[in-house]
């Protein structure tokens, strides 16, 4: 026997304790400087700009000032998007819907969230969340890695590098998306946005698909056995094994440990994606479209089902919230697509006993103008893109239930109190998960890459903590 090969067993064994040392010693004591609240992170990520004015950010101003010019005063001088810019005016519109209070928090919610409002003892509103970018791809990479160009880690990626895996039969970060029943001409969505960048490869996001094989290459090919599959895959484990002991790229073993995962997932996956043991109740809780696979209340209980098994990191893509034009009915539709599942999820966990250390965001890359884009008539309109402000929501995981952050002017135009920059948001995330954001770093170019930037630290949003 030649004692200088490394059997398949010895190099995975010998891989996953030099890993794991590293990983330690990177972590501890300067990564992970607090106790986690969230062991996981679901993503509920509302793809094209959900407007604040017609969900959380009730401002009564712009009914009253409802076809008036957005005063000079108000507009500065901060770029707007493009696709308004040419208009020979920017007329004020209030939202068609109504607001109440819920009572026991005080929070406001529009008629179109009547189950979300339900759950609002869990949630903690963020209503001053700003971005320089005012483009769907900027803003979008800039929400899901920090930065406007993409090439980063994204945040699920480094979730998952901060974090390591909590379960060895499933990859660590899951993405899954949907399309929405409200504006078709949805913006398209690419691997790039759920890349591990500069991060070891085995921490990027693998999409599940509603359709054909859930995972694209999974499957064995027709006429190959697992047996054969496994001989075969013993074969490249020794060939792999052999180039990582000659050139040293840690790439190689990660490759190998993928190549493992994908064999397990061979199982795991199937048993993953069968509804066929939750209960009844269980799907009225989520909504008539739940027996649907690629919905988005399917993919909520599947965000759920893989909390459960151990995944760090869960990212839902709704799409359909990019609206124009025809605001009102488009609207309208995605809050029918999402509501009932949303309140569902967290309703869901809580039973479970999973929020309170399960963090969930909601919310998009931007939110939408105080005037109008286009035609307004007394029933139709759309709203632009818009940076300055918009709103999102944070729970479980550590977080204060039941509040509200920040304060924008009486047009909800600009931030009036406690602006949350994406890298303040960024932070208070990893903070939650137990990861120090000003230390959790990766060293690339010359340069100690966080998620965070390079240059001045985030802040963490401490009032929103438990």
């Amino acid at each position: 026997m030649d004692h200088s090969m490394l059997t398949r067993r010895a190099l995975l064994t010998g891989a996953a304790h030099g890993v794991g040392v590293a990983a330690l010693a990177h972590l501890h004591p300067a990564h992970a400087a607090v106790m986690p609240r969230a062991k996981r992170v679901i993503s509920l990520f509302q793809f094209g700009g959900p407007s604040q004015h017609e969900l959380f950010d009730e401002k009564p101003q712009l009914k009253i000032r409802h076809g008036q010019e957005l005063p000079p005063s108000v507009r500065g001088n901060g770029p707007i998007s493009g696709l308004s810019r040419g208009q020979a005016g920017l007329p004020v519109v209030g939202s068609p819907f109504s607001f109440q209070r819920e009572s026991r928090t005080g929070l406001a919610f529009s008629e179109l969230l009547p189950h979300t409002a339900k759950m609002a003892p869990h949630l903690c509103m963020i209503r001053s969340v700003t971005t320089d970018a005012v483009a769907h791809d900027p803003a979008l990479t800039l929400m899901q890695s920090g930065a406007q160009l993409p090439g980063k880690a994204s945040i699920g990626s480094w979730v998952s590098y901060g974090l390591g895996s909590g379960n060895r039969d499933l990859p660590s970060y899951v993405v899954l998306t949907s399309k929405g029943s409200g504006d078709k001409d949805t913006q398209p969505l690419g691997p790039r946005l759920w890349s591990s960048g500069y991060l070891p490869s085995s921490h990027q996001g693998v999409a599940f698909r509603a359709s054909g094989d859930p995972v694209l290459y999974l499957g064995d090919p027709p006429g190959i056995s697992r047996q054969q599959r496994r001989n075969m895959l013993d074969a490249v484990t020794r060939l792999d094994a052999r180039l990582a002991r000659t050139v040293h790229d840690p790439e190689i073993t990660t490759r190998i440990a993928q190549y493992e995962l994908a064999f397990r997932m061979q199982s795991s996956v199937p048993d993953l994606l069968d509804f066929g043991g939750e209960r009844q109740d269980v799907f009225d809780l989520y909504g008539a479209d739940t027996r649907r696979p690629g919905s988005y209340a399917a993919n909520c209980l599947l965000a759920r089902r893989l909390v459960e098994r151990g995944v760090r990191f869960v990212q839902l893509f709704h799409r359909g919230w990019d609206q124009h034009r025809a605001l009102p009915e488009h609207i309208r539709l995605q809050c029918g697509d999402t509501d009932q599942p949303t309140a569902a999820l967290l309703m869901d966990l809580e039973r479970r006993g999973l929020l309170e250390d399960t963090l969930v965001i909601w919310g998009g890359e931007f939110g939408r103008t105080a005037y109008c884009q286009g035609k307004l008539s007394q029933d139709d309109f759309g709203r632009d893109h818009h940076g300055r402000s918009f709103t999102m929501w944070l729970a479980g995981g550590g977080i204060k239930g039941g509040v509200s952050y920040g304060e924008t002017d009486d047009f909800g135009y600009n931030v009036t109190r406690d602006p949350v920059p994406l890298r303040d948001l960024h932070a208070t995330v990893l903070h939650c998960a137990g990861l120090d954001p000003s230390r959790l770093s990766f060293r690339f170019q010359g340069l100690d890459q966080r998620l965070t930037g390079v240059g001045e630290p985030a802040k963490i949003l401490t009032r929103l903590l438990v």
